[in-house]
């Protein structure tokens, strides 16, 4: 016996040698990934770690990541308003020996966020017989720079500007959609573990039930064959042994259907799928019930940072933004535009800033331009309509944090409550055990019947099954307070 013992021990040892792969003594379970396989140090497969494996390979977390990128890429578009537009257009006509005319017109605008104001830089070149006499220009060309601004509508605040202020918004606005959907993951991550675990344990008291009633079976069949017990006992005995097999055999199918619920959880760097080892088992559940002070943070923290709530303050922005501009759209929309004029040198000649027709003052072109609706009832109607829903996102605001707040307290008066029921069911659970060991030494004498012991042990089974019950719906509504305050354990 003892030189089993030594080479037992060699044997373990040389599987640490050749194992030398570091893990996390908390963990249970290594969160390196090889293979497609969780590679296990022990077969206790914690919930820290499996939350861990869900932030950083889970695909809704990744894509929830993205929400971000998305978001960026809206605001890029959205300052694309203000790039530098090249302008060129060429016609020309030939008939006969006639030139009628040869247009050559380009123009440069170079948007400033200053006041809506529009930088302008333009060269034409019109010659032929039959143009316009105002559209003529010197047979060099006539090159102008200018400005191009708005006096009413759109001086404070425009179209352009609007939305660039807009998309900067949706930036807060995909973070608050991408901490939901991570608590979300995360949320379903945590019943679907606890499922797990109740399933394991139920699958454990019921295989140690079916192993006691087939002990007890094969003990009174040997007795009742040496006539020291009733035939009919083995029977009863029987009856008990098939029904606990029946229970254990659903135990194991739900078990196995509970594992692969968290195998869909499981997914490794490269985005592969990874199953859960075979020998993994969920951790014990802890019932520490957390303080009043961890309460008002957790309420403190839903207050400020919330999802819901810091969606409906992004909108509260965006409205208040929409509500400037379409106020700014009710305004006379009155363009100024003006600019010098010079004649384009050749390139033979260099440019004489002396000349008559250089860039002075006289040399230029101005035009205004007025519109303004007399009844303004598309303006006002769309102002009114920005005003009444930044109103209702107001109000949504207000109920959606009383709603948070309320939800929040009735979660944690749900977990204290659950937390003295599991400790109830312990103590219920001990003075069963005190029945069936006191039925079980009565019947040992004589002085009770099987079916007494049998209704004592299945009582005990009961029990324990409820109480593993309480400690997963305890851990389902922990992991609920959480959820309700916006975060994640």
């Amino acid at each position: 016996m003892k030189g089993f013992i030594v080479c037992s021990l060699w044997f373990v040892a040389l599987r640490v040698v050749a194992n030398p792969t570091p893990t996390d003594p908390q963990s249970g379970l290594s969160p390196d990934i090889m293979g497609g396989v969780l590679q296990p140090d022990t077969s206790v497969f914690t919930a820290s770690v499996f939350y861990e494996l869900i932030r950083q390979n889970h695909p809704l977390v990744k894509q929830a990541g993205l929400f971000g990128e998305e978001a960026r890429q809206l605001l890029i578009q959205a300052r694309g308003a203000f790039d530098p537009k090249l302008v060129s257009t060429y016609d020309r006509k030939e008939f006969g020996n006639d030139l009628y005319y040869d247009h050559w017109q380009n123009k440069l605008a170079v948007p400033l966020w200053l006041a809506g104001i529009d930088l302008t830089v333009s060269y034409n070149r019109n010659n032929g017989r039959y143009i316009n006499p105002e559209e003529r220009t010197p047979s060099s060309g006539l090159s102008g720079i200018g400005l191009t601004v708005p006096i009413g509508q759109g001086l404070l605040i425009d179209a352009r500007r609007n939305a660039v202020r807009q998309a900067g918004l949706m930036q807060n606005l995909a973070e608050a959609d991408r901490i939901k959907q991570v608590n979300k993951t995360l949320f379903d991550a945590a019943k679907t573990y606890w499922e797990w675990f109740l399933a394991h344990r139920q699958q454990l008291l019921l295989a140690e039930g079916y192993e006691l009633a087939n002990r007890r079976f094969r003990a009174l069949r040997e007795r009742a064959l040496l006539g020291d017990a009733a035939i009919i006992d083995t029977t009863e005995a029987l009856i008990t042994v098939q029904d606990r097999l029946v229970q254990r055999q659903q135990a194991n199918v739900e078990e196995q259907n509970a594992r692969l619920r968290v195998s869909t959880f499981l997914w490794n760097i490269n985005g592969q799928p990874v199953e859960l080892p075979n020998e993994a088992r969920p951790q014990e559940a802890s019932l520490m019930l957390p303080g009043e002070s961890t309460l008002q943070l957790l309420l403190d923290q839903a207050n400020s940072q919330h999802p819901d709530l810091l969606k409906l303050a992004v909108k509260n922005q965006q409205l208040v933004l929409e509500e400037r501009f379409r106020r700014a759209m009710v305004q006379p929309q009155i363009t100024l535009s003006a600019s010098l004029l010079s004649e384009t040198p050749t390139v033979d000649t260099g440019y004489d800033w002396g000349s008559y027709y250089s860039f002075r003052p006289q040399n230029h072109k101005i035009g205004l331009d007025f519109v303004f609706p007399l009844f303004l009832r598309k303006e006002r109607g769309k102002l009114r309509e920005v005003q009444v829903k930044n109103e209702q996102v107001i109000l949504e605001q207000q109920q959606t944090g009383r709603l948070i707040n309320n939800t929040l307290q009735m979660a944690y008066n749900q977990l204290r409550v659950l937390a003295d029921q599991t400790g109830v069911q312990q103590q219920t659970i001990q003075n069963q055990q005190k029945l069936l060991t006191a039925e079980q030494q009565k019947f040992d004498l004589g002085e009770s019947s099987l079916f007494l012991v049998n209704a004592r042990e299945t009582k005990l089974i009961d029990l324990r099954l409820k109480g593993e019950e309480l400690k997963t719906k305890y851990q389902k509504a922990l992991a609920e307070l959480y959820f309700a305050a916006g975060t994640s354990l």
